[in-house]
């Protein structure tokens, strides 16, 4: 395949954003530079402009933003109990029964690199309890992880 080969079309209908995902799931080992590379490239921009239009996110609450950075480093929630206090303060916290305090916003911000506008979430630092029912597509997650792979310029 040459760079004239690649045929980029715009997204506009859930069919063309099907069908970009499954070309960009086929492309996922391309390397960085070659045609298959560039095409990977121009896609996920095109599926990222399109999912921030049609499917925009809320910045995650504090209890998903902590799962995520969890599960981003491998850890347990017994890895946040230096940072948020007992094994049951830590569950109550994740089970989102109970807010983060100031302190325990510091040292998560601190030990997990969270900023603290999503740890302090919405409502003077209250954790909202509602989820989003949105249609979540984690595109976002996959440009991230082509970004810090080497697999795709930022």
């Amino acid at each position: 395949m040459t760079k004239s080969d690649i045929r980029i079309r715009p997204i506009r209908t859930e069919g063309d954003h099907d069908a970009a995902l499954a070309r960009i799931d086929a492309l996922m080992g391309a390397k960085p530079g070659s045609a298959e590379g560039d095409e990977l490239d121009v896609l996920v921009t095109l599926v990222d402009a399109y999912e921030s239009k049609h499917y925009p996110m809320d910045a995650p609450d504090p209890v998903t933003a902590i799962q995520f950075r969890m599960e981003q480093q491998g850890l347990t929630r017994k890895d946040l109990e230096p940072m948020i206090g007992s094994r049951a303060r830590v569950s109550e916290i994740m089970t989102r029964k109970r807010s983060l305090t100031l302190t325990m916003v510091r040292r998560v911000r601190s030990g997990l690199g969270i900023s603290a506008d999503f740890l302090v979430g919405t409502g003077a630092g209250k954790i909202s309890r509602s989820r989003s029912r949105e249609k979540s597509i984690p595109i976002a997650k996959v440009k991230a992880s082509l970004i810090a792979s080497g697999k795709l310029r930022g």
